[in-house]
């Protein structure tokens, strides 16, 4: 609600009064105020004499025009939270009751849907820009990437790379103007799916983020084995996301309950097991298969294709 209402970026770096801040965003000041106080208590606010600041959190991701803002990324929340609650139906009914899917939705839901995942995908660049030594790569695809963001976090840090973005054409439509607004510089668009075959040339770096989780094990093997097909000898990929579970399937806790979103959400996708993606990379030609942790949470593999 404090998202939707503009209530941080109203704030700014300013001490306000819930009048004032109701003045800025037109609503009711004695409405308005039992949300800043329940903002307070959760330490996104800080109040003092009833006046109201954006605390250290807000204060960094919440304000439109802060380089650490999140932009719409509580819509896609909003949705997820949504989803869950139809976990019950989703099972009694065998289909997802929250169905989510590209060629179904009209174009200006697909835009909004994009730039609400487009925060996460530059912060994990960026977060992946730091992990990585890029110096001697070449090129850079990111495969099923959405807006394709994650490539403008990698380029902040490594400008050298020549980014490429494969998406569904549905997808990759509004790809060019959400990247002009993250300053991500030239990225190649390229039109395809990487269920029907690999990328039209072969990189340095392949990046398959939040796509596993979305296919069934049979395109999931399919997907992996096309993705070590646009690599280079010595490339590497950086496959994972959310849905990557211990092979007891008890952990880790994010990806066991976003099982449950993916249940609501996708008709074949779900959280694989470590297992399961290791004996997929490695089927598929990847060498020195490793599992780790982005800071995050996200969980992920690196693989390389031997020289």
């Amino acid at each position: 609600a404090g998202m939707q209402l503009g209530v941080f970026t109203a704030l700014g770096e300013r001490n306000l009064l819930a009048q004032e801040v109701a003045a800025q965003i037109g609503c009711d000041a004695g409405r308005l105020s039992r949300l800043l106080y329940a903002l307070a208590l959760l330490g996104l606010l800080e109040v003092t004499d009833g006046r109201f600041r954006n605390g250290a959190e807000a204060a960094e991701v919440l304000v439109a025009g802060k380089p650490g803002f999140i932009g719409a990324a509580h819509e896609v929340i909003a949705k997820v939270w949504s989803a869950n609650l139809n976990t019950a139906e989703s099972i009694r009914s065998g289909k997802p009751a929250a169905e989510h899917d590209f060629s179904k939705a009209r174009p200006e839901e697909t835009a909004a849907f994009l730039r609400g995942l487009g925060p996460g995908g530059l912060a994990f660049g960026r977060t992946l820009a730091r992990m990585l030594d890029l110096s001697r790569a070449g090129s850079v695809i990111d495969i099923g990437g959405g807006a394709g963001t994650v490539l403008a976090g990698l380029r902040e840090r490594w400008p050298h790379l020549k980014a490429t973005l494969m998406e569904l054409p549905e997808v990759i439509v509004h790809a060019g103007p959400i990247l002009a607004e993250q300053g991500a510089g030239e990225v190649a668009l390229e039109e395809g799916d990487i269920l029907r075959g690999p990328a039209q040339h072969k990189h340095d770096l392949a990046i398959l983020r939040a796509v596993i989780q979305v296919l069934s094990p049979a395109d999931a093997e399919l997907a992996i084995r096309h993705t070590a097909q646009s690599l280079r000898p010595g490339g590497e990929a950086i496959i994972g996301g959310w849905g990557i579970l211990d092979d007891d399937r008890l952990g880790p806790r994010s990806g066991v309950f976003v099982n449950l979103t993916f249940l609501n959400c996708y008709r074949d996708g779900e959280a694989y097991t470590e297992s399961q993606y290791r004996g997929w990379m490695e089927a598929a030609g990847f060498v020195g298969v490793e599992r780790s942790s982005m800071p995050d949470g996200t969980g992920m593999f690196r693989g390389r294709i031997a020289v």
